[in-house]
């Protein structure tokens, strides 16, 4: 009887202590009304649209920049093959920095995936071993990496190179969520400074360098309690150069420290990071606290407040400018294709000159890879229409590529050409030309993309009689 009545006694008081407690987690929360509203997530978006730019977009690179890069052998140049997965892809956000600042909470934090069951795991010590990348699905699941890789349709697939001792290392979480529908988040590994740690067992900085290459948006998260700048961090930045424009920088944890201290904390990562990052205009540094919990008391709540939604505004401005961003990365992708064919098309030329009945063509060959400069390589590709100085590949990276395929491998863009399909070098020129920045300028004035008839079946356009007089 007496158990009984304690039970009777006990059970309303657990209820109520459930519920105090519930109350006193929603009073430390921190409100994300700002996020839905700033993100636009309640949108619709024109999906039909979109998914008409895409067709076209791909059977433009299928039709006219992929052929070049195949006769040519454009990969093995770059060791960047775009894929089916990728032109469709979603932008990409990749959180990268030291261990511990945050990166794994910030993603939590902006899906509200606090007490969820595939919340990502947090902690003071370093946490996050693998490679994560959080992507949108019909049900909540965990994606192993070796199946991502093994899956064509997805923009993972070229991962297979690294090993698989890295895909081990390389999860993916689906889940169904709204702003999923229009970004893939990607959390790595935090970096540590300590060498016997750094032995992970796969080439981690030729990773990191993968998912650069590929990201629309890079943030570089800082603790402002340990801004130690190593080595593995430089060669972070290293790999950063070239794509300043998509860094942003976040001061994480900003509540942590009095409004002093975070004025000397600021000044000291600038002096810290202003050796690696050496571009005129520095990227733009957010200081916030970004994880659900509210502010620290008797700290800059509105300064925090506003550099938050600073940050999703823009955010949303890579989501709102993904098409326009797919586009014009196709667009200096073929134009990158166009200056190696025209390259290799004055080696092969300048080979063939060079030589004679009594010729060794090693020799020939070596004397021409050796100096370009000589022969005029690089500066006669100047003379060609839309080629600039600045995007003209390094030589020293052709003495390595025609170490692999014999100059005698490859024909001349003069015989690129075929009476149904045209000349390579006149279609890559049409796509960079008029072809994509139609597309552009369509999506822009907002006209319907759709694929004409012709594109639609892949007819082309009618051949040229090379042989019938004008």
């Amino acid at each position: 009887m007496k158990v009984l009545v304690s039970l009777c006694v006990f059970v309303p008081l657990l209820a109520l202590a459930t519920a105090e407690e519930e109350a006193v987690l929603e009073s430390i929360l921190r409100d994300r009304s700002h996020i839905e509203e700033t993100l636009r997530l309640a949108a619709d978006e024109k999906a039909g649209d979109y998914a008409a730019a895409l067709q076209r977009l791909r059977k433009i690179y299928h039709n006219s920049i992929r052929p070049m890069e195949q006769a040519y052998k454009y990969n093995e140049l770059r060791q960047h093959e775009i894929s089916d997965g990728e032109i469709t892809s979603k932008p990409m956000v990749l959180f990268l920095g030291p261990w511990s600042v945050g990166k794994s909470s910030m993603i939590n934090y902006l899906l509200g995936l606090l007490d969820t069951p595939y919340q990502l795991y947090t902690g003071a010590e370093p946490t996050t071993s693998e490679f994560t990348v959080i992507m949108h699905g019909e049900k909540i699941r965990t994606v192993e990496g070796i199946v991502m890789a093994a899956d064509s349709s997805r923009s993972f697939s070229p991962l297979e190179k690294f090993g698989q001792n890295f895909l081990e290392k390389l999860v993916g979480i689906e889940m169904p969520h709204k702003l999923l529908e229009r970004v893939t988040f990607v959390d790595t590994p935090g970096i540590i400074e300590n060498r016997k740690q750094q032995e992970r067992g796969y080439p981690f900085n030729d990773v990191c360098q993968w998912f650069i290459d590929r990201a629309d948006l890079i943030f570089v998260v800082f603790d402002p309690t340990k801004l130690d700048v190593g080595l593995e961090l430089e060669m972070l930045f290293r790999q950063l150069k070239g794509r300043e424009s998509q860094i942003r920088i976040i001061l994480n944890k900003a509540d942590s420290l009095a409004t002093q201290d975070l004025m000397r904390v600021y000044g000291a990562l600038f002096w810290s990071l202003a050796p690696l990052i050496n571009v005129t205009e520095p990227p733009r540094v957010y200081v916030s606290s970004f994880w659900p919990y509210d502010y620290a008391p008797d700290t800059s709540r509105e300064l925090f407040k506003r550099e938050e939604i600073s940050l999703l505004e823009d955010l949303n401005q890579v989501i709102e400018n993904r098409l326009e961003n797919k586009i014009a990365f196709i667009r200096q992708h073929g134009i990158r294709v166009r200056i190696h064919a025209l390259l290799v098309d004055r080696y092969v030329q300048t080979f063939k000159e060079k030589m004679s009945f009594f010729s060794d063509p090693e020799l020939v060959f070596k004397e021409i890879v050796d100096d370009p400069d000589k022969f005029y390589i690089f500066k006669s590709i100047l003379a060609k229409t839309n080629v600039s100085k600045f995007d003209l590949p390094n030589r020293d990276a052709y003495r390595d590529f025609f170490g692999i395929n014999p100059v005698n491998s490859f024909k001349q863009l003069s015989a690129q050409c075929s009476y149904m399909g045209g000349c390579l070098l006149e279609k890559i020129e049409r796509a960079i030309t008029h072809e994509l920045p139609s597309l552009l300028g369509n999506i822009n004035s907002g006209k319907n993309p759709t694929l004409s008839s012709c594109e639609a079946t892949g007819c082309g356009e009618k051949p040229k009689n090379r042989y019938r007089r004008n």
